[in-house]
């Protein structure tokens, strides 16, 4: 799909992107994926040539691009095969680091930003917890103010980067305060300070090259200093990058539908039955007209959304909708492709199964397509009034 945003230096990114995703990554997505994490040589490759921090300030080492170059990156990068490589490498890059863009002292960037966009310090972002998933009302881990320091105490899990990371960016409640968006504050912790510990690395059924963590915070202590952002304001902070990584992951999502709909074709053109090849099966055929049609419906609202979003305009609706429209086709995507296949599409040597098991998750995580719903319906219809 052609975009007005989309300008020769953009279509020049593109082609580098595409280069790097077929000549570094592809070759070793099926390795990674055994391992269960992506090696820091790969992250700090991308940050030598400047992929890490597009969107950041040259004086940190950033590139100083539009959000429209972000979106080239990860469509580019869903073509790798691997929807967990994709996945740890944009939580590095837009669902972690932002946040110390944005809410960032001078000299907390000066400290931490130039080696997050080397790729020398991978990030996390650690926010969901056992008892609260998607309800930040329900964080526990605390933050306590003594002799200088944070005093954290807490259990975070479902942490991408959370097992190889370097630096975790922490949802904390800092006072007793029974109204959540009173009562927490965002921190920047090195996974190195004394105290954190991985309790377990989660064995999931697909994103498997990127490393899943639970972790424990046990009397951690960090300087004030580490305080990101406005004490309190956590909630807030939070809300508003919760829109970026929504629609990265949506605009992911659709990329590596429309290229699993490729792989099918080309398997659809090779594959005879009943004395013709597939692609010339009537039912096959409008399957396929049906699959292409939905997912340049998803670009569509993606790239909508994407320049709502791309001017400072408040989209909390559209970016749901984005999310919410482009995971339903791409759990669809993934029914009909593996049927297609036959007995193959439920084999691990075909990219089909793994784009089946990886995208699943994106129905769930930055938010449920049921908290899409509520998002979208709030806006539309009001908030619920109680009897």
């Amino acid at each position: 799909m052609n975009n007005k945003n989309f300008q020769q230096q953009h279509r020049l990114f593109r082609e580098a992107v595409r280069d790097f995703v077929k000549t570094e990554l592809l070759p070793n997505v099926d390795d990674w994926e055994e391992q269960g994490y992506i090696p820091k040589s790969v992250f700090q490759e991308m940050g030598g040539l400047g992929f890490l921090g597009l969107e950041y300030e040259e004086k940190f080492g950033g590139s100083q691009t539009d959000f429209w170059m972000t979106v080239v990156f990860a469509e580019e990068l869903a073509k790798c095969k691997s929807g967990g490589v994709g996945f740890s490498i944009i939580v590095h890059t837009d669902m972690s680091s932002p946040w110390l863009h944005k809410y960032g002292t001078d000299k907390q960037k000066t400290e931490y930003m130039p080696d997050i966009v080397k790729g020398n310090r991978i990030c996390a972002l650690a926010i969901t917890e056992p008892d609260a998933g998607s309800d930040m009302g329900r964080i526990s881990t605390t933050a306590t103010k003594k002799h200088g320091c944070w005093v954290i105490n807490g259990t975070k899990t479902f942490i991408t980067n959370g097992v190889y990371g370097d630096l975790f960016f922490l949802a904390a409640k800092t006072n007793n305060s029974e109204k959540y968006h009173q009562n927490l504050s965002q921190f920047i912790i090195p996974s190195s300070t004394p105290g954190i510990s991985v309790t377990k690395k989660l064995d999931k059924t697909g994103m498997r090259s990127s490393d899943t963590a639970e972790l424990v915070f046990n009397n951690v202590e960090v300087p004030e200093s580490n305080l990101l952002g406005v004490e309190n304001e956590g909630f807030y902070q939070l809300a508003s990058g919760l829109q970026r990584e929504r629609l990265l992951a949506s605009v992911m999502s659709a990329s590596a539908a429309e290229d699993t709909l490729s792989d099918t074709i080309r398997y659809l053109s090779n594959r005879k039955t009943f004395g013709k090849f597939l692609k010339h099966h009537q039912v096959i055929r409008h399957k396929i007209a049906e699959l292409a049609t939905e997912i340049e419906s998803a670009k569509a609202l993606n790239y909508m959304a994407a320049e709502l979003y791309s001017k400072g305009i408040d989209c909390s609706k559209e970016v749901s909708m984005a999310k919410l429209h482009t995971m339903q086709i791409v759990n669809r995507v993934a029914y009909e492709t593996v049927q297609m296949h036959g007995g193959y599409g439920y084999i691990r040597e075909l990219s089909v199964e793994r784009f089946a098991r990886d995208y699943r998750l994106w129905a769930i995580a930055g938010g449920t397509n049921e908290m899409m719903k509520e998002i979208i319906s709030k806006n539309i219809l009001g908030k619920v009034e109680s009897d």
